[in-house]
């Protein structure tokens, strides 16, 4: 990716500093990335993106690389992030815009849907289910078995111990065995990742992302055994799911029966794809996307 193409700025939203590149000149793109990754993440499509005509903007999530890092799990709530992305929009100017996610960015994509339908044009989810379908399925022992890190990341501090050891390692280890694609990171990529997550304050804010997400979903819980409702999770945007078949920690059957929630949905499964689905195959992501936009 030529960096000469790429600006990077700053902005003060809901409170917080965010750090965020962009490209391009149209309609408003906004890419969030998921865990351990940061605004690199979508190197292989903000060119293609700005060259179809659209402004491209992708952030380092809160906590994440360059961003801020606030202390306290609670600065990681969804309402945070939410609000991160509105007031992010606010700040280029825009009443709205198309909305892109991967894995975390794509679950507060959703949410953004859900909860500002007005704020997003079209919607775009890589590799992220709809906040309801994956409730329903993480009660199946199955994805239960597959998504144990989740209750791992809820022990205080060794998480994060064990994510630098040895120069963080594990963190290389997921981007180099985890694609699908032997080509999908080089070892300049991987690099990237690892001094991203050894900011300080990185590891422990983005593991904070499961933390408050878990304590949520347990008040969730209680409130709807005493009666309580979570609300309308309806997405009526033009939604693209593009998901990556080889995923080793969710499962393709996550993809199966959104339309209760999401009327107007088209679901592209990648069976040579992994959870690093547009990394693995970034040329076909790309395709889809600016099809799906444009269309």
């Amino acid at each position: 990716m030529s960096s000469e193409k790429l600006t990077h700025d700053d902005a003060i939203v809901n409170g917080v500093r965010l750090h965020y590149v962009e490209a391009g000149e149209g309609p408003l793109i906004v890419l969030l990335h998921g865990f351990p990754e940061f605004w690199y993440s979508w190197q292989k499509q903000i060119p293609a993106l700005a060259a179809a005509g659209y402004r491209v903007v992708a952030p380092d999530l809160r906590g994440y690389n360059a961003s801020e890092k606030p202390h306290g799990v609670e600065q990681y709530e969804i309402d945070e992030l939410v609000g991160d992305v509105l007031g992010l929009i606010d700040h280029l100017g825009e009443e709205s815009a198309h909305v892109v996610g991967h894995d975390w960015g794509g679950l507060i994509a959703w949410e953004v849907a859900i909860r500002h339908s007005e704020r997003v044009e079209k919607l775009a989810v890589l590799n992220a289910p709809h906040p309801e379908r994956f409730r329903e399925l993480l009660r199946t022992p199955e994805q239960l078995r597959r998504s144990w890190y989740v209750f791992y990341f809820q022990l205080p501090w060794l998480p994060e111990r064990l994510f630098s050891i040895r120069n963080y390692t594990p963190i290389a280890e997921l981007f180099r065995d985890g694609a699908a694609n032997p080509d999908a990171f080089d070892e300049t990529d991987i690099q990237r990742y690892v001094e991203a997550a050894a900011q300080p304050g990185a590891l422990t804010s983005s593991i904070n992302y499961y933390r408050a997400l878990f304590r949520e979903q347990a008040r969730d819980e209680l409130k709807t055994l005493f009666g309580g409702s979570r609300g309308d999770s309806t997405v009526q945007e033009p939604t693209l799911l593009i998901w990556g078949e080889q995923d080793a920690a969710l499962r393709v059957e996550l993809t199966e029966g959104m339309e209760r929630w999401v009327p107007n949905l088209r679901i592209e499964r990648l069976p040579n794809a992994s959870h690093w689905v547009q990394n693995d195959q970034p040329e076909q992501v790309n395709d889809l996307l600016v099809e799906f936009l444009e269309g």
